[in-house]
């Protein structure tokens, strides 16, 4: 999830574990803590494209960095405050830290929560900004910081929030088994064979969703919003996978398919060849449309093979959230 949703999570939950002992102290600390695993970004900049991809929301966002992190930062913060011992900052810590791949773990992208095993859990079912579960959450932990750290209201503000936002979540789940029997039931009505079916939820909702349907020699993408009237409609991409052949011999591109999970298409634009990652949509919702949110050029220079990321704009999502308006609102 975004920075600001994981903060909020972090101190709601440093907020349980030891607010009514520290005070604020808690919260500040649980949103230090509920950053922390996200820091692997910027450790990506010290790497190639690939090598970025694979340590997102690798080592940083699983059980063992919790268990390993938490009583080092538990001991340094016990140095500094002694409200609390060593073992109570350590299991704020933990709480904070390991909250933050679970909710991770509802996304698109995923984690690996049990690094290091090569297994990426991604449920699916809410996008990595969701307003709608956060704002009421925020609300209620703003409104309990602002209470005496011993007062009941306090404690019964912040565990609103948190029932909030683990009720959206539920709500999410429920919605992306209703979607994903609609997606089902109009592939069968519509006589598409496919060999796998994949759906998600459009950026900032849970009304409208997104499935990735994997055929022989192609893939479908189709949208489906809760007010649609008309049958669901599947667009093709074909594959293409035989215009990289030549290029299969790099290790770097073989990792990226890996990456991929095997959901992605290549384009040609005169002689550039790109690698696109399907797993999180185009960027515009038009019939037409061909610009992946993560799309790869596939560059041979000499005896290697680089792979840039293509920059998106602001541009394309002001767009994209025109077209998404207008097509939550049903086809």
């Amino acid at each position: 999830m975004d920075s600001l949703t994981q903060i909020v999570l972090g101190a709601a939950v440093g907020e349980v574990v030891l607010g009514r002992k520290v005070g604020n102290k808690a919260m500040i600390y649980g949103a230090i803590a509920g950053t922390i695993p996200d820091l692997d970004v910027f450790v990506g900049y010290f790497y190639d494209t690939v090598s970025a991809l694979e340590i997102h929301r690798g080592f940083s966002h699983s059980l063992a960095f919790s268990l390993l992190a938490a009583p080092i930062f538990g001991y340094l913060i016990s140095k500094i405050h002694s409200e609390a011992n060593w073992k109570e900052w350590s299991k704020l810590m933990f709480w904070g830290l390991f909250t933050h791949p679970l909710l991770d773990c509802f996304t698109t992208w995923g984690t690996q929560l049990f690094w290091p095993l090569d297994l990426r859990i991604a449920i699916k079912s809410v996008f990595v900004i969701d307003p709608l579960y956060t704002v009421p959450f925020l609300v209620c932990l703003i409104a309990a910081a602002r209470l005496n750290r011993t007062s009941e209201r306090r404690k019964k503000l912040n565990r609103l929030g948190l029932i909030l936002s683990s009720t959206y979540l539920f709500i999410t789940l429920t919605m992306k088994a209703y979607t994903y029997v609609k997606f089902e039931n109009a592939l069968k009505t519509q006589n598409i064979s496919y060999l796998d079916l994949e759906t998600k939820p459009t950026p900032f909702n849970t009304l409208l969703w997104s499935a990735n349907v994997k055929a022989q020699d192609e893939f479908y993408i189709a949208e489906y919003s809760v007010f649609d009237s008309q049958p669901i409609e599947f667009r093709p991409y074909p594959k293409q996978h035989h215009k990289i052949d030549h290029l299969k011999h790099y290790d770097n591109l073989n990792r990226l398919i890996d990456v991929t999970q095997g959901w992605f298409t290549i384009t040609q634009n005169q002689d550039q060849l790109f690698l696109n990652d399907l797993r999180f949509g185009l960027i515009s919702l038009s019939p037409d449309s061909e610009k992946f949110a993560f799309s790869y050029l596939l560059n041979e220079d000499g005896q290697r093979l680089r792979v840039e990321e293509q920059p998106k704009t602001r541009g394309d999502a002001k767009e994209l959230l025109i077209e998404l308006w207008q097509r939550l609102k049903g086809n």
